[in-house]
């Protein structure tokens, strides 16, 4: 029988297990991406130098290759071209390339919830700074400013007033690759918002996930997610509510199997809102997460869907315990010299994964890319997780030497 191809766009360190799963399942990896020294190209079979937004440079390799299935696995800018190529090529698909348009689109998904009647916060998108700053009589201030097509937030600012409203917008529109930003009503939340995975099969939900993500409100950019726990702050009720729209968006938009990254909050209002939904694993590890909260395998499933063989074992389960991930970065631009994790708390530290050395320089923590590592750790109790998640930075120290 012949080796089945797979074909993952981009190289990031989040492919890696990615990569290990399609070996164990005796798949022949292939990765491609503009950058030949990101690390997921040492670990795949063989890499090819073409950028993954280059629909047709993808297509035609794809096409050359002869692969059997193609993934953007926690590399959001690739998603469309995965879909691209799985419809000219008639691969497994996550859904229609149309759909999965709309989904990549901040500004093209928001109208979509307005149409179908979602809960979803006022937005609307802009192609120009002028263009934006013409119509602030109907912003709801405060707005969140972002790209339309970036993720990690890269480019997402708050503003709270009109004299913030210009710097956010040239922020938002460097970091965007189309040239369009989105200006939204900023939705305070009742406790944590959620961002975890999620999986389909066929087009129905068959493990759904909420977490509580938390945020740094000293780092460079307060609007990075700089740890996540399981289970959630929501209610039983509002986890149901949020599971019954999910699953009438994918069924609105002809999804099929596939994983996703989903961003769900709860307002002050009572209301649930779908944030951002992606076919694609999220970055920061979340599908790993779920695997040692769970015992469901997400990553595996997702690989075995993209080359068209059958998805197991994808069904829901409880938590196993009260876990967290901390996502370790620094506060400031340096040399990172040391992590320190306190005594009281190396004992619930079940993984510690850090990539970088003495002496390695480290950014602040603007996006999701400035993380230097992460940490999973678990928790027998409700209590004593949210007691060391309310103020990490106690027993969490990234040390960082001035340059």
């Amino acid at each position: 029988m012949r080796q089945k191809k797979l074909l993952l766009l981009g190289g990031l360190r989040y492919l890696l297990p990615v990569i290990e799963a399609a070996h164990k399942l005796g798949y022949h990896v292939i990765t491609c991406d503009y950058i030949p020294d990101n690390i997921a190209h040492k670990y795949s079979d063989e890499y090819h130098n073409v950028s993954i937004i280059d629909k047709e440079a993808v297509l035609a390799l794809a096409r050359r290759l002869q692969i059997d299935g193609i993934m953007s696995f926690a590399v959001d800018p690739g998603v469309v071209t995965a879909a691209y190529v799985q419809e000219q090529m008639g691969l497994p698909a996550f859904g229609p390339y149309e759909s999965v348009c709309i989904l990549q689109n901040k500004d093209r998904f928001r109208n979509f919830l307005t149409q179908h009647g979602f809960n979803v916060p006022k937005a609307k998108g802009f192609s120009s700074i002028e263009e934006a700053l013409s119509e602030t009589y109907w912003y709801p201030w405060p707005v969140i400013v972002k790209p339309t097509d970036a993720a990690g937030s890269k480019g997402v600012t708050r503003v709270d007033c009109l004299r913030e409203l210009k710097p956010a917008l040239e922020y938002a529109f460097e970091h965007s690759m189309s040239k369009r930003v989105i200006v939204e009503e900023f939705i305070e939340k009742q406790g944590c918002s959620s961002d975890t995975d999620s999986f389909s099969v066929d087009g129905e939900l068959k493990f759904v996930s909420y977490s509580a993500q938390r945020f740094d409100t000293d780092a460079a950019n307060p609007y990075t997610p700089s740890a996540y726990s399981w289970p959630s702050t929501f209610t039983a009720e509002q986890e149901a509510e949020l599971t019954s729209e999910l699953q009438r968006l994918l069924k609105l938009l002809g999804m099929r199997t596939s994983i996703y990254n989903v961003e769900t909050r709860i307002g002050l209002n009572g209301k649930p809102y779908i944030m951002e939904v992606s076919p694609r694993g999220g970055g920061n590890r979340l599908a790993e997460m779920l695997r040692f909260a769970t015992g469901v395998d997400l990553i595996t499933n997702a690989v075995r869907a993209a080359v068209g063989d059958d998805v197991t074992d994808v069904e829901q389960q409880p938590y196993k315990g009260h876990w967290a991930e901390v996502v370790l970065h620094a506060e400031q631009e340096g040399k990172f010299a040391a992590l320190k994790i306190g005594d009281e708390y190396k004992s619930h530290v079940v993984e510690t994964d850090l990539w970088v050395s003495k002496g390695d320089p480290v950014h602040a923590f603007v996006g999701a890319n400035d993380a230097i590592g992460t940490l999973v750790v678990k928790f027998d109790t409700k209590e004593s997780l949210i007691s060391a998640m309310s103020d990490i930075c106690k027993w969490v120290t990234v040390k960082v030497e001035k340059k």
